[in-house]
């Protein structure tokens, strides 16, 4: 059963090691597209998570990123 307003995936952390750390979210379904990005500056973290319209997501840059399965960092 749907709720209206369901929780549908992880979450994940992303903190940027330097300025100008892209985050792109990209589309479901058959063609897979960008859908939304955010840039961050040194210092900055965002929080995201995988919905029913985001299926991965692309970090460019120097970031350190957490899942529930640990942490990597980006742009070694």
């Amino acid at each position: 059963m749907m709720q209206e307003n369901p929780v549908y995936g992880d979450y994940l952390v992303v903190k940027a090691l330097e300025n100008g750390v892209t985050i792109i979210g990209l589309t479901r379904g058959k063609d897979t597209k960008f859908h939304h990005s955010e840039k961050l500056d040194k210092g900055e973290v965002m929080i995201a998570q995988f919905t029913e319209h985001t299926s991965a997501m692309k970090i460019r840059g120097r970031a350190q990123v957490w899942t529930k399965h640990g942490m990597i960092e980006s742009g070694d």
